[in-house]
């Protein structure tokens, strides 16, 4: 077992995606797999003809994820259970801390040696799944043997790639505006809202800042989950097929939109914004005390209440509810030539849908993605950050829109071109529109 370096809740330090690793190690290990695995398929072949001869016959079955010491816990408890319910299926567990996770996964898979089940995300799903990687899950779900009828609609579509169902949500997640509700209570200033208009939300910061000093919003230009939910409202998306889903004059008008909006002192200097744009949960502008808001993860209130002693609220993003949907906050995919392929399949659906398995889990890899057992690990907790949590994606969850598809190759690059585009803007450094035009560019390059 390899030993973690940080507590987790969503990713390791309350992120809310994996860490980026050099693109040119993840293609070559990719590759020496797509070498690799002809020979390992036909082996996984025989092996699952002999497993459902004899169903009790011993299985080890190798599972690798990444995280820190409380989600190792977590996850070998239900493990434990799974092999005390089914006595000849043993695991061969591994771990880390999410830093050269995918480093790690590549170097398995082009080794031959990859885990039966592994941990992914949205940042490698598509290209782990391009790569015939991934076990195509879609006769599982067919047949019952991978129950998603308690899932929300769009939660398991975010799995697909190219029609083939290539992971399954760990747990659900959706973008969430947490708010300082404790300073606005003092200050006798209203609540923000679900299904306020961008423009009502930075007009609401601008009175923050007045009546506080405290600047109202954080500016959300390099975040690329609001750019996201910002494009579908205006009938785009992040991703069209292999192709961008947005041009420059998109994203031009988004810039300006937050340019306005630190014209206006709605929002942080640059200096304090580009604090902001870390990850790191423990940074966020909302409980360092030098935003009213912060743009986040709804899960991650949990850990954001952690650094603050103030009482937090948290609502949809602005704009239409309906062009936010319900994520995989991260997800299992089992590896196309396991041996024990049926098994560990058999593992993703205990995992989500055994009550004392979704119960041992919580809410770590996000919440619940069965909704009836959501609602029981809501009902069993005193944490009243995590009911917060569970609260408002309940809530949304009757306004979800269809999910988009699994970002594509590159995704990881987008996102921090993003931000350097956005920090041009911020800082003066480029136009909006120059700015804009830099982005899209590089993210041309990015994903060709």
């Amino acid at each position: 077992m390899h030993p973690a370096t940080s507590p987790t809740t969503d990713t390791p330090a309350g992120r809310s995606h994996g860490t980026p690793v050099p693109r040119r190690r993840l293609l070559r290990g990719l590759l020496a797999a797509t070498v690799a695995a002809p020979l390992l398929f036909g082996a996984a072949a025989c092996g699952d003809d002999d497993g459902a001869a004899d169903p009790s016959a011993p299985v080890k079955l190798s599972i690798f994820w990444w995280g820190g010491d409380a989600r190792a816990k977590l996850t070998e408890d239900a493990l434990a259970l799974y092999t005390a319910k089914h006595p000849n299926v043993t695991f061969e567990t591994t771990w880390q801390a999410n830093q050269g996770y995918f480093d790690k996964l590549a170097t398995l898979t082009a080794g031959g040696n990859p885990p039966d089940l592994f941990q992914i995300d949205d940042n490698y799903l598509a290209e782990y799944a391009a790569r015939s990687t991934t076990l195509d899950l879609t006769s599982y779900q067919k047949s019952g043997k991978l129950d998603t009828s308690k899932f929300p609609e769009s939660l398991w579509q975010y799995g697909v790639v190219d029609g083939k169902l290539a992971g399954l949500a760990a747990g659900e997640n959706t973008q969430g505006l947490v708010y300082n509700k404790t300073l606005l209570i003092k200050n006798n200033l209203p609540e923000p809202t679900t299904g306020m208009t961008w423009e009502q939300h930075i007009a609401w910061a601008e009175q923050v800042t007045a009546a506080t000093r405290m600047p109202g919003t954080q500016d959300p230009s390099a975040d690329y989950k609001a750019l996201w939910v910002w494009l579908r409202q205006q009938g785009k998306d992040l991703y069209k097929g292999k192709e961008l889903g947005f041009s420059a004059e998109d994203v031009t008008k988004w810039f300006d939109l937050w340019k306005g909006a630190r014209d206006r002192r709605a929002t942080p200097t640059a200096d304090v914004i580009h604090e902001g744009n870390s990850s790191d949960v423990t940074k966020q502008l909302v409980v360092t005390g030098k935003a009213a808001t912060s743009w986040v993860w709804a899960n991650q209130m949990p850990d954001l209440k952690k650094n603050t002693k103030d009482e937090l609220g948290v609502v949809a993003y602005p704009g239409d509810p309906s062009a936010q949907w319900a994520r995989a906050s991260m997800y299992w995919s089992v590896f196309k030539g396991s041996k024990n392929r049926d098994v560990a399949v058999d593992v993703i659906n205990f995992l989500n849908n055994d009550p004392e398995a979704v119960k041992l889990l919580g809410t770590d890899r996000g919440l619940p993605s069965n909704l009836d057992l959501r609602r029981v690990v809501s009902d069993g907790t005193t944490d009243q950050a995590m009911k917060q949590s569970i609260a408002v994606e309940a809530e949304l969850t009757q306004k979800f829109g269809p999910s988009p598809q699994v970002p594509i190759k590159g995704h990881s690059k987008v996102k921090s071109e993003l931000i350097k585009a956005a920090e041009n803007a911020q800082y003066g450094r480029a136009t909006p529109a120059q700015a804009a035009a830099q982005f899209v560019e590089a993210c041309k390059s990015a994903i060709a």
